[in-house]
């Protein structure tokens, strides 16, 4: 899943012509702690009700009113755990997103975030979910479904992402339809591939926790 199909259209953006007091009226009625700001299709940055305080003007337009995280955004084809990563290393309720022109198309919330998640988990019944990270050389599907299929699995889906740590590799994202993956992220393993994440059904394992840790912490930002 990717950041395109998460957007929430009823999030709107503000202008600079805004007056703060409407900024803050829109993070009350939509219950965020930031709003984006755009100009003719340019995203500028995260105005925030702290920004706004801060001014001791709630009239003053947002033009003249300090804004921050101007280059705080994901790109419309970024995988949702991209998003997750980004909101939590800048502590902000509402990523921006951006084209391949880098004009802004709309912005993802928690919520958006954590039902993708769950989405994510779900897909396509019952199993396990594994993410590997590889340089772009040795990616080769059909031999990865092949170690797979060694230890009497399937994989049902598979999701080719950018690392966002190294431009030189890419992260893949199997769901297989077997609840147990040791003997699976075994073999892999045995072959040279990196397993970053996985999630098994109805059996916790650290990166479990540590991803339902990662939910916690962006649920309460």
């Amino acid at each position: 899943m990717i950041a395109e199909e998460l957007i929430n259209q009823m999030v709107p953006p503000l202008k600079l012509s805004d007056s703060g007091e409407k900024a803050v009226r829109w993070m009350e009625e939509f219950r965020l702690n930031q709003l984006p700001v755009v100009k003719n299709r340019k995203y500028l940055g995260l105005v925030t009700e702290e920004n706004v305080l801060e001014a001791k003007d709630m009239d003053l337009v947002l033009e003249n009113i300090p804004f921050d995280f101007e280059h705080v955004h994901v790109q419309q084809n970024q995988h949702f755990y991209n998003v997750m990563e980004v909101a939590i290393k800048n502590k902000i309720q509402v990523v921006p997103v951006l084209d391949d022109l880098q004009e802004y198309l709309g912005v993802i919330t928690v919520n958006d975030t954590i039902a993708a998640f769950g989405q994510m988990s779900a897909m396509q019944g019952q199993g396990g979910i594994l993410v590997l990270c590889m340089a772009e050389r040795d990616y080769s599907l059909s031999e990865i479904s092949r170690l797979v299929e060694s230890n009497n699995a399937k994989i049902l889906s598979a999701y080719v992402s950018p690392d966002e740590a190294d431009i030189f590799k890419m992260k893949l994202t199997l769901k297989i339809n077997t609840v147990d993956l040791t003997r699976i992220v075994a073999t892999l393993e045995r072959f040279g591939y990196k397993i970053t994440a996985q999630f098994q059904d109805g059996a916790e394992t650290q990166d479990d926790n540590d991803r339902l840790d990662l939910l916690m912490r962006y649920l309460n930002i």
